[in-house]
């Protein structure tokens, strides 16, 4: 009975999977990112050293030195913390078994398709940011609330399609925990060699006991968890990376051969099947480039708009360091480990890869550089990337359940939360113990749906996002004119007191 509803599922899901990755959202999301790119005049080039000077510049130094002016926002998250849990939500096993698996699946040049997703992916994640600052609303406690789902009901004034989002977002959220929750248990099988069903049942029992201890202090305390160990893992993993491609380092040349003449090429060019070789290699490369930037999933602006900071553009900034730091970053030293460990091994010949699956190619490139080290640290960072990845997304799932039931009554609202809560923390044991290509497979699919409205709302809200931009960069230019901070007049009027008392 089991195997049997597995199978349905999976052939379900293959089909919705095949209809919403199809090329009109491929094209969705290229043009998407395009269409921003050119009518903030290529942002991300022009304003990117500000993006950095803004955001991560003044949090390093600020590192070790007390804030009296934030010990007085209790409501809310600082821009640091906002932005260190939507990062702990796209930094994760993306970053490393996502990319594996489009490496191994649609080959080298599914690399270029990450890197032009991000490109272009970065103004996507900048408009996310400041339309999600403009439409969120204030709470009773005085924190905010926001996300796709609140720019789509306020912003487009289409409230039907603000539930479907919300909706989506659920699924997403689910989704996602259920790949995080799925790959610790892969990876701690794989490192340690103990592939027994009770304990991937232990394993993922102990994730959702943590889980549940942190997402009870709701996005402060999941902003404070992941601002101390995103940092320190990322770090850690790229001193890693740096090692073993250095050790690589004559395969370096040939790699980047690989990459770049892969783009448009595959093996199974010979016999006619080209047009899907080219298919494959740039929906894996774009699939796992949104699943792990989440640039257009309209996800990591639900963090993001709990911010303090009163000003849309300068958490959009933020939304651009994230992308740059998450793709162009993190990802990259994934693919050079994974690409020059098998062009020197001989896993890589005559346009295919030898070996096993993501998961054990990925801790194998480490493990056989770096030994039982390596091995013991992979086991460690993955993990913990996974976990802080779940804890962002059961906010995430968190703001879209009360956002559906928002115009009920706090009881009722409490509930439906609680809910959800105790739903995901089922789900993570759940998907701890079925099959690794379904939970991806189910979450591409939730990813693309979710996509779907976010998309529309920021294409044709573009223009919204332009006029904001356009009025921070006057008022910074000492421009005499009224604010554009919030879509609310009340809110408006209390975030330009709440600048000029700063």
């Amino acid at each position: 009975m089991w195997e049997k509803f597995i199978e349905v599922l999976t052939n379900v899901n293959s089909a919705v999977n095949g209809v919403v990755w199809g090329w009109p959202m491929i094209i969705l999301i290229l043009g998407t990112g395009i269409l921003i790119t050119v009518r903030s005049r290529v942002m991300q080039i022009r304003k990117f050293g500000e993006s950095i000077n803004e955001t991560i510049v003044p949090t390093m130094k600020s590192v070790g030195k007390k804030n009296e002016g934030e010990k007085k926002k209790i409501t809310g998250v600082s821009q640091f913390e906002a932005f260190s849990a939507a990062i702990s939500g796209t930094v994760g096993t993306g970053n490393i078994i996502g990319v594996t698996s489009a490496i191994l699946t649609g080959g080298p040049g599914a690399v270029v398709w990450m890197w032009v997703s991000a490109f272009f992916g970065m103004m996507t994640n900048y408009a996310e940011n400041v339309l999600g600052l403009f439409y969120r609303r204030k709470e009773k406690d005085g924190s905010f609330s926001g996300g796709a789902f609140y720019y789509i009901t306020y912003g487009l004034k289409q409230k039907w399609l603000g539930y479907v989002a919300a909706i989506f977002c659920l699924l997403a959220a689910v989704g996602m925990s259920g790949v995080q929750a799925n790959k610790i248990t892969g990876t701690m099988v794989a490192a340690f060699d103990v592939d027994v069903s009770w304990v991937k049942v232990m394993i993922g029992v102990i994730v959702a006991v943590f889980t549940g201890i942190v997402i009870v202090g709701g996005i402060k305390r999941i902003g404070k968890i992941a601002s101390m160990l995103v940092p320190m893992m990322s770090l850690l993993f790229m001193l890693m990376s740096l090692i073993v491609i250095l050790i690589n380092v004559k395969a370096i040349p040939e790699t980047f051969r690989l990459i770049f003449t892969s783009v448009f090429s595959a093996k199974a060019v010979a016999g006619g099947v080209g047009g899907f070789a080219f298919s494959t290699i740039i929906k894996k490369g774009m699939a796992r480039g949104v699943f792990s930037n989440e640039a257009g999933l309209g996800s990591s602006v639900i963090a993001h708009s709990a911010s303090e900071t009163r000003e849309p553009v300068k958490q959009g900034l933020w939304g651009i360091f994230e992308v740059f730091f998450d793709t162009f970053v993190v990802c990259t030293f994934t693919a050079l480990v994974v690409i020059t460990t098998a062009v020197n091994s001989g896993a890589y010949a005559d346009g295919s890869f030898f070996g096993g699956g993501d998961s054990a190619t990925a801790l194998a490139s480490f493990s056989n550089h770096l030994g039982l080290t390596g091995t013991i640290i992979f086991a460690i960072i993955l993990p913990l990337f996974a976990f802080t990845t779940i804890l962002a997304w059961s906010y995430y799932g968190e703001k879209a359940t009360d956002f559906c039931f928002r115009n009920q009554s706090d009881k009722t609202r409490k509930i439906a939360v609680t809910v959800f809560k105790v739903l995901f923390l089922l789900l993570i044991v759940f998907s701890s113990v079925i099959e690794s290509n379904l939970v991806w497979d189910l979450d591409d699919t939730f990813n693309g749906l979710m996509a779907l409205p976010n998309l529309v709302a920021v294409v044709i809200l573009s223009g919204q996002v332009v006029a904001i931009t356009k009025n921070y960069y006057a008022r910074k230019k000492g421009e005499k004119v009224e604010p554009m901070l919030s879509a609310y007049p009340e809110l408006n009027e209390e975030f330009k007191k709440d600048i000029e008392q700063e």
